[in-house]
């Protein structure tokens, strides 16, 4: 695995070194002893699975406060999606600053989300899934959002969503 540092401290874009051949190809997305090298959170307590029909289908912008903070490793498994992540940690010099990247099935890329993080995807294809590796379990007083679209992260997202849910559509702005 290739670990890429974005411009926002702690999250990863990760990359697999796929070793190919007639078959196809093998590589590993998960290595303790790598993402430990890293400095990153390896406790693993859960794994989700987002599957969307519709293309420009938006989920986020979703966090959990402490002490149920999650650490999320997202990968795109079928599809395409954009995904963006936004700073949301009080003391960080790059709070409310985002970055994002394009996960897809066929360029094999992974996001490292720390904790405290916001985070989202529009998806870019009919059908897409996206598969989650989380540091901790789902804790519904925990769970926290804020809109895509806040003018205080300015996202530049690839298009307008056209499915979105009304909870995620009506998130608040953030305080600065």
């Amino acid at each position: 695995m290739i670990f890429t540092e974005t411009q926002l401290k702690g999250a990863f874009v990760i990359d697999l070194q796929p070793i190919s051949d007639e078959r196809g190809f093998f590589a590993r997305s998960w290595c303790r002893a790598d993402f430990e090298r890293h400095g990153l959170d390896t406790d693993l307590a859960q794994c989700n699975v987002s599957f969307n029909k519709h293309r420009h289908t938006l989920r986020g912008m979703h966090f959990q406060v402490d002490p149920h903070g999650e650490t999320k490793i997202v990968r795109c498994t079928q599809g395409a999606i954009f995904d963006a992540l936004v700073d949301m940690r009080p003391d960080s010099p790059t709070r409310y600053q985002w970055t994002g990247a394009e996960l897809s099935a066929q360029n094999h890329r992974m996001l490292y989300i720390p904790k405290g993080f916001a985070h989202g995807f529009l998806t870019l294809t009919d059908d897409s899934e996206v598969s989650y590796m989380v540091s901790t379990g789902y804790h519904p007083a925990s769970a926290r959002g804020v809109r895509w679209n806040d003018p205080a992260f300015g996202i530049d997202w690839p298009a307008q969503p056209e499915v979105i849910i009304h909870r995620d559509a009506t998130y608040p702005d953030v305080e600065p």
